[in-house]
């Protein structure tokens, strides 16, 4: 008889509830880089580990239940994370469906979740889905390898950063330390892309268009954890928490060498991956570690296509060349407001005096593309200061834009400010998705949160739809981005606050 598996790493399938129709064709199928990086850590403690992405492998919560039964480890743990940091939230609507799925079949399967919204609000989960045996306070790197090191029912109480039941009552054990950076390579020694169908993943239709719209394959890795920054909207930090509710006073930024991590581009380069989202929240921040991995990349002679995240103050001219030269062709950069006292707000004032448009050019000027990311419905936020955003975003025409709802996610500062002013929250997990039929945002001091929505919807289209972008996307990346765009703007998003409102 074959040795039990101690431990399942279970990445569920949500894209439906929370992307829609955009699920099937223009939404990424992204690794799950966190179920990778704590299999390698209990690989490294000599558990046996599989990996199971109902996600890239298009499982039903029916088929991944069976298959959860049927492999029969010791520990089922649900990774809920997303795409972004704050997609764990909109992550649990599928993580709980499936998880109660396993129970109704299997209820012996002892369940463990971990994850930004876990981390954020443990009790909650615990207290709301029976389903759920464990959960994890923070990143849950220790707490796990040392939960497996247990009979799964006895000595709870030793394992730090566990919360269980007992005695019908929620649990909450002393906190656990996170990975301390001089413990990177050891504990977190890299992602186990051998347990992963590597050949199924592919990243975002506008991420191609340099490598010609060829959208396979596709990995996505950290090469840092965490960020110094304190934006109110953001619960990036949550998971390194050690005794805060919040994220505010748990920025930890952490990183990898880069003698270490260019193992991981090596791999790669291997398989024939060019299409790579570098997803640290900010990988242009320290000079010592990204401009020196970089130059590891362009000495192996890679040629990659990369997107990675920086801030509009932290790009600086003198790093450009380096970047494009690595393979980086693609920057997104968290302009967030075009109104400065409406990011100033949010940002803690980091960089309200920059020239947003001078940084835009400069990058632009060096062959690497952007993709913008703006907000709507920040707290002072009006009618008048979105449409100022927008124009901002029309006038600059970069060759991609994300466009937001401003959502107050389980682990930021925003949540602890809406709680306490009585702001509606979502009702269900899928209302934290920006794209979901659910999507619930907030309302702002002077609009609603049905205008938000509205208006984020109508900025979306139009910008997505304006002769200026669809012309800059035939010059630089040819027919096939433009027809593509095109069909992207015939899908409907359907908004469930909109047509209540509507009915009125």
């Amino acid at each position: 008889m074959s040795k039990q598996l101690d431990i399942l790493f279970i990445h569920p399938n949500a894209s439906r509830r929370i992307y829609q129709d955009l699920a099937k064709d223009y939404s990424a199928i992204e690794p799950p880089i966190w179920a990778g990086m704590l299999a390698s850590h209990c690989l490294s403690r000599g558990f046996g580990v599989e990996i199971l992405d109902c996600e890239a492998l298009h499982l039903t919560d029916e088929d991944s239940a069976e298959k959860i039964q049927d492999l029969r480890p010791r520990l089922a743990c649900f990774v809920v994370y997303g795409q972004q940091p704050s997609a764990s939230s909109q992550n649990m609507s599928g993580a709980v469906a499936l998880a109660d799925e396993v129970k109704k079949i299997s209820p012996e399967t002892k369940i463990i979740f971990v994850g930004g919204h876990v981390a954020a609000l443990p009790l909650d989960v615990l207290q709301n889905h029976s389903s759920v045996d464990f959960v994890c306070q923070n990143e849950g790197v220790y707490t796990i390898s040392s939960l497996l090191k247990t009979d799964l029912c006895t000595d709870l109480d030793k394992v730090l950063g566990l919360g269980y039941r007992k005695d019908g009552r929620s649990v909450l054990n002393a906190p656990s330390p996170i990975v301390a950076k001089a413990d990177l390579p050891r504990d977190l020694p890299g992602i186990a892309w051998d347990r992963l169908p590597i050949k199924n993943y592919r990243t975002s239709l506008w991420h191609s268009y340099p490598n010609k719209s060829v959208r396979q394959p596709f990995a996505a890795l950290y090469t840092s954890l965490g960020c110094p920054m304190k934006c109110s909207f953001c619960m990036i930090n949550i998971i390194n928490r050690q005794e805060n509710e919040y994220s505010d006073g748990s920025a930890v930024f952490r990183y990898w060498d880069p003698e270490h991590i260019i193992k991981e581009f090596d791999f790669f380069a291997s398989q024939g991956i060019t299409n790579i989202k570098i997803a640290d929240e900010l990988f242009v921040l320290n000079q010592n570690h990204f401009m020196k991995l970089c130059q590891m990349i362009i000495e192996r002679g890679y040629r990659f296509n990369m997107w990675c995240y920086s801030r509009v103050d932290t790009v600086k001219e003198h790093y450009l060349e380096t970047l494009k030269k690595a393979g980086v062709n693609w920057l997104a950069l968290g302009i967030e407001s075009g109104n400065t006292r409406v990011r100033k707000d949010v940002t803690k004032g980091r960089f309200e005096d920059v020239d947003i448009r001078d940084v835009v050019r400069k990058i632009r000027e060096h062959g690497i593309n952007v993709i913008a990311n703006y907000i709507f419905g920040l707290p002072e936020d009006d009618q008048a200061s979105m449409q100022t955003t927008l124009d901002l975003a029309i006038e600059m025409n970069t060759e991609e834009a994300n466009f937001y709802s401003a959502m107050a996610y389980p682990g930021s500062p925003l949540y602890g400010q809406a709680r306490q002013a009585g702001w509606k929250l979502p009702s269900t997990y899928a209302g934290f998705s920006q794209h979901s039929y659910e999507a619930q945002p907030l309302p702002t001091k002077y609009v609603s949160a049905q205008e938000v929505l509205a208006f984020r919807d109508k900025a979306w289209m139009e910008y997505h739809t304006h002769p200026s972008f669809l012309n800059l996307l035939k010059e630089k990346f040819g027919q096939v981005a433009v027809d593509e765009t095109v069909k992207s703007t015939q899908i409907k998003l359907k908004r469930k606050i909109l047509e209540d409102v509507g009915a009125r």
